[in-house]
């Protein structure tokens, strides 16, 4: 067994201890799109610290997950929920907020650019949302 798998099997057992303090956290509802009733998914913003935090995550549902794993694959429409998510009180929420309406601005959907253009977020905060993957 490579030393990569171990790491890597160390880090998802890590992160679904998580999972507790992110329904909490999250009130059972997905923090991007806000459905609830649905399964929710830890996911990691990068860039990863070496040891996993709960700060650095947020809980999504499968279908917000989906689309942020494979951004090529994104239904802009369904992303018009980012303006009540990027005011989140949660950082992580806020930065993959962002991270999504810059790729969708970018695809060219207005109302992301006009969204991102309102936007303020804390230094620290678009820093890290500005950090490459």
């Amino acid at each position: 067994m490579s030393v990569g798998f171990k790491g890597k099997f160390h880090r998802q057992n890590v992160v679904s201890r998580f999972a507790k303090d992110l329904v909490r956290r999250s009130r059972s509802h997905c923090e991007l799109c806000g459905k609830n009733g649905v399964k929710l998914e830890v996911h990691e913003v990068p860039p990863l610290p070496e040891e996993p935090l709960p700060d650095a995550c947020v809980f999504i549902c499968e279908g917000c997950h989906r689309q942020v794993d494979h951004p090529e694959k994104m239904v802009p429409n369904q992303w018009r929920c980012l303006n009540t998510a990027l005011y989140s009180e949660i950082p992580a929420v806020q930065v993959i907020s962002f991270r999504l309406l810059r790729h969708l601005a970018a695809r060219g959907e207005r109302w992301a650019a006009e969204l991102m253009e309102h936007a303020y977020l804390d230094p620290d905060i678009e820093a890290w949302a500005n950090e490459a993957k």
